[in-house]
């Protein structure tokens, strides 16, 4: 039995989890850990798809911080346009018998069929250019503009020569300043829906199904409204056939269930060179050009044009669905100790994740909190020797029914750390009291106090992420940008 999972379901998947951070009754905390080398710090090990990994990620977990709705975005890969580089031209219609021109993919999501310019303007390919052999040529003409209804297009000395077709380009949207900084990577960018048209689900105000988004006057929004529904932006020559009229040929009709549809046709050498559509219509989703019944253009044979249907509503309408926003990118920043010291300025860390609903400590209640520590900290009479990373124990030897931790931070003689195994495998708790030791430097100091719990109940929720990477080192003065890059 052959099936697909469509790219609709990949970014239906990704809507209903990129929404899940704005629930009411729901909680998504983003998380680093695991302050100590890897054994090979040039190689992190590949996480597991394991409750083992899940348990570790607990284990080494420094903090949490709670992510705000406003810091995630659907994505898309980054395609910068870069000049003498191919580009596929959108087309409804690509396969296994039918691949994109220019990298040869079998499904539009996976081919190069839109770019990002350095204004930070998003376009998407309509038509590749092509030398007078039907050959693909690189860009050279970078796309510029904001307009709405008009295509840009290259210029056809540059771009395939006098006799080829240069590169068509739609304008889609301009990504923002603020989300330049929150959601571009190198390797990814924003994509959002506003909801323009009332049949479109957008993320803008009152952009929900069944109402229309407010005017936010943003060239988006104008792309969005000016959609238009089966319209036709591009017929592909398949195959020039012969022995027909050289010529152009003007005021063909674009059959199908659309209407309104007209385009030229221009013979050269008894092939079909090429079709410019001259009236969009609307309403297709069919269509065809009947080469034989054109008037004029003789008794030839084997042409073939493919009137390249437009997406749902319309190109522009739907960016997230148009561009395959099946990516969700969560951004989160850690400024200085953020949340009011939980995250250790004097260590670093090696992982980072995504937890979704953890319990507060002590309770069985989704946390709620803007961040949280999930280590321990105790007081202690002197520090002496002691540095992060450093293992301690309630007894001067290691054994059963030691206490041991790790040192995660020092503030003063605050001590954060998490606990360790002794070397029978136990864990055991610190008191009030108790002198601490490490190994090779003797005691430290005295436990003031009862030691303090973490902030976070350890192995509630749900992860949902979990990325190891190499040291990121932390500063008092620093701010580290996290952003996850999660895949449906």
């Amino acid at each position: 039995m052959a099936a697909i999972i469509t790219e609709k379901f990949r970014v239906h998947n990704a809507r209903q989890f990129k929404e899940d951070f704005g629930e009411a009754d729901s909680s998504t905390y983003v998380f680093i850990g695991r302050s100590y080398d890897w054994a090979d710090e040039n190689n992190p090990p590949a996480p597991s798809n394991g409750v083992g990994e899940e348990i570790d990620a607990w284990a080494d977990m420094l903090a949490l911080k709670k992510v705000d709705p406003a810091d995630v975005s659907h994505g898309i890969t980054r395609y910068n346009w870069t000049s003498g580089t191919t580009y596929d031209e959108y087309s409804h219609d690509y396969s296994a018998t039918k691949l994109s021109p220019a990298t040869s993919k079998n499904n539009l999501y996976e081919a190069r069929f839109y770019v990002l310019t350095d204004e930070y303007h998003v376009y998407k390919c309509i038509r590749t250019g092509r030398d007078e052999n039907g050959t693909v040529v690189g860009s050279i003409n970078k796309p510029t503009g904001t307009d709405v209804s008009v295509l840009f297009e290259g210029t056809a000395s540059d771009e395939g020569g006098t006799d080829g077709m240069p590169y068509l380009w739609k304008y889609m949207y301009t990504i923002s300043a603020s989300d330049t900084i929150k959601f571009v990577t190198n390797d990814f960018i924003p994509v959002k829906t506003l909801g323009a048209q009332t049949e479109i689900f957008g993320t803008h105000t009152n952009g929900g199904l069944n109402s229309s988004a407010d005017n936010d006057s943003s060239s988006q929004y104008q792309v969005e409204t000016n959609a238009v529904d089966g319209s036709v932006l591009h017929i592909k020559v398949d195959n020039p056939g012969s022995g027909y009229t050289n010529g152009t040929y003007s005021n063909v009709a674009i059959d199908g269930d659309g209407s309104t549809g007209v385009c030229q046709v221009i013979v050269v050498s008894g092939g079909l060179r090429e079709i410019n559509v001259t009236a969009r219509g609307t309403g297709y989703k069919r269509a065809s050009i009947d080469v034989a019944n054109i008037s004029g253009i003789g008794s030839g044979s084997g042409g073939v044009a493919t009137p390249v249907i437009s997406p749902p509503f319309g190109h522009g309408a739907d960016p997230v669905e148009e561009l395959g926003g099946n990516f969700i990118i969560v951004n989160s920043r850690l400024e200085f100790a953020a949340g009011g010291g939980d995250f250790p300025t004097d260590n670093d860390f090696r992982r980072i994740g995504l937890c979704q609903d953890p319990f507060a400590f002590g309770t069985t209640n989704r946390s709620t909190a803007t961040s949280m520590k999930a280590y321990n900290t105790m007081t202690l009479s002197s520090i002496g020797s002691l540095s992060v990373d450093d293992i301690i124990f309630n007894a001067s030897a290691d054994g059963a029914g030691v206490g041991a931790a790790r040192v995660v931070s020092i503030t003063g003689t605050s001590v954060s750390y998490l606990h360790h195994a002794n070397s029978e495998g136990g864990y055991v708790n610190f008191a009030n009291g108790e002198t601490i030791y490490k190994i090779g430097s003797g005691s430290i100091g005295t436990i003031n106090g009862a030691p303090a719990n973490p902030e976070v109940a350890k192995n509630t929720g749900r992860m949902m992420y979990i990325e190891n990477r190499g040291a990121v080192t932390r500063a008092a003065d620093q701010i580290e940008d996290i952003k996850l890059i999660i895949e449906m």
